[in-house]
């Protein structure tokens, strides 16, 4: 396809992958809810050096992607829109990277595979608009990665300078990881390549570390000389030091854990990995694929190792699988059964309303109980079954058209399986999950109530009623926002708002 095509294309695919319908679902607890709230508690309080979570200091996070959300609230105001603009805009940098470097160390069509790939794969699709910090934390890993490579490639001090801007603005976004990343596959990478001396002679370029330090030590020294050694414990010791070590706020798994979170997360185009390691001895002649397969590997054994594990961590590694699963498609010979996966996934979905009966029956769990029950009747008014299956139909067909090339068949049925996702099972989950937080919120805006938070954590509650709450043992008089499974240990309530699990209460006096 010419190459004013692919940009209209990928440009389409952008628009659906990151920004129809940011702001149609309401923002899911815990991590969007606590981002979010902490920005909205920097803009009431005019703090903008320290982030605040219920009126207490939030040190998991750097800055950057507070500033940004505050910035894009001030444009469009307070809503989930303006919330994961910032997320959006960040991912289409991330793609645009992706692009550039592909094009320049590959090919035109190697660039559009890879790039298409990226924004219609579901892990990305999800947390490429959620209102938190991976995808500027992406956007800046991509960058300073693809740098690295470029200097070794091209041996210009611009790639020195251009790793250091964007390993600095990754560590003003998250933290350390951002440095490690990059400094443990380029050192790997040099080593394979028996060129520790120039590596050493990149990473201590003196016009690179001051960059460096040009962008990060401003907020982290003021932050310090702020907060003390309180930041110092909660956010390196805490936040990120015991991570490796243990399961921080029981997000724990085990060493297997990332295998499932993968073969799921790169939907649709997970049956390319197939290829991918089926031919890794050639793949590994060309430097390139060392360094992409160097970093996607330290990537998924680092985060295998550590002792807290979420879902999107392995994200870190997907960029350079992209650019491998570009460059397999082009060889890929049964292209049929690279669509057989993606329709899987949805046949799989659309069986779940089968089991949620059982599943219902056997929980012990009110609240989940309560849930299960409540999922059954949405996905019966959804058309739920109907329409997964029917996408999933969809998929197969349009991967058998003989007359469309296999990668318009891919790019089609890929865009179905993302346009299913973010229209109908995103917006599932946040009705059924959130939309009763953001209720229950837009009530005790309207009343002025006082609230207590008992037993559950939904800072995006905060954020919809404009107020913070206490966490405590409520007494007679106290309005509880609370679980449906715990409301029979309050004695005499009133039921203010009850849905899906979800309970507004009122304890008599």
């Amino acid at each position: 396809m010419p190459q004013g095509q692919n940009i209209l294309i990928l440009g389409v695919l952008c628009v659906i992958s990151f920004f129809a319908g940011i702001g149609s679902v309401p923002l899911f607890d815990v991590d969007e809810g606590a981002f979010s709230e902490a920005t909205r508690e920097m803009l009431a309080s005019g703090n903008y050096l320290t982030t605040y979570l219920n009126g207490k200091p939030r040190f998991d996070k750097p800055i950057l992607i507070y500033w940004f959300q505050a910035l894009s609230v001030k444009l469009f105001g307070l809503n989930e829109f303006a919330l994961r603009l910032p997320s959006a805009l960040s991912s289409t940098g991330w793609a645009a990277a992706l692009y550039l470097f592909s094009r320049r160390i590959a090919d035109t069509r190697t660039a559009f595979i890879s790039t298409a790939t990226m924004m219609l794969t579901l892990q990305v699709t999800i947390i490429g608009k959620a209102a938190i910090a991976d995808a500027l934390l992406n956007f800046m890993l991509a960058v300073s990665m693809f740098a690295v490579f470029l200097y070794y490639k091209e041996r210009r001090k611009i790639y020195i300078l251009a790793s250091f801007t964007a390993i600095g603005f990754g560590t003003l976004t998250k933290g350390p990881v951002a440095i490690l990343i990059p400094f443990a596959v380029s050192f790997i990478f040099s080593l394979y390549l028996r060129e520790i001396r120039t590596w050493l002679k990149a990473i201590f370029n003196p016009a690179g570390i001051t960059l460096f330090l040009l962008i990060v030590l401003p907020w982290y020294t003021l932050e310090y000389l702020d907060q003390g050694m309180a930041f110092i414990e909660g956010f390196f010791f805490k936040h990120n030091i015991s991570r490796l070590s243990t399961p921080l706020e029981k997000h724990g798994g085990s060493l297997w854990y990332y295998f499932p979170v993968l073969l799921l997360g790169l939907s649709p185009s997970t049956a390319l990995l197939i290829p991918v390691f089926r031919k890794i001895r050639n793949l590994i002649t060309d430097p390139l694929n060392v360094f992409l397969l160097i970093w996607f590997g330290f990537v998924f054994i680092f985060f295998s190792l550590s002792g807290t594990k979420l879902p999107h961590y392995i994200i870190y590694g997907y960029t350079p699988l992209f650019i491998l699963a570009a460059q397999a498609f082009q060889h890929v010979k049964q292209h049929f059964m690279i669509a057989l996966w993606p329709a899987a996934v949805l046949l799989l979905l659309a069986s779940v309303p089968f089991f949620l009966p059982y599943a219902t029956g056997i929980t012990q769990d009110l609240y989940i109980r309560t849930v299960l029950e409540s999922a059954a009747e949405l996905m019966a008014a959804s058309r739920h079954t109907f329409l997964l299956g029917a996408c999933a139909g969809a998929i197969v067909v349009v991967s058998l058209i003989p007359f469309l090339s296999p990668l318009k068949r891919f790019i089609i049925y890929g865009t179905l399986f993302c346009l299913t996702i973010n229209f109908h099972i995103m917006p599932l989950a946040g009705k059924l999950l959130q939309e009763p937080v953001k209720e229950a919120a837009l009530i005790t805006r309207q009343h002025g109530y006082k609230i207590v938070m008992w037993k559950v954590n939904y800072p995006s509650f905060l954020l919809y009623s404009g107020t913070l709450v206490e966490k405590r043992t409520p007494e007679p008089g106290d309005i509880v926002l609370t679980s449906v499974k715990y409301l029979e240990r309050l004695t005499d309530t009133v039921v203010l708002y009850r849905k899906n699990g979800i309970v507004l209460a009122k304890l008599r006096q």
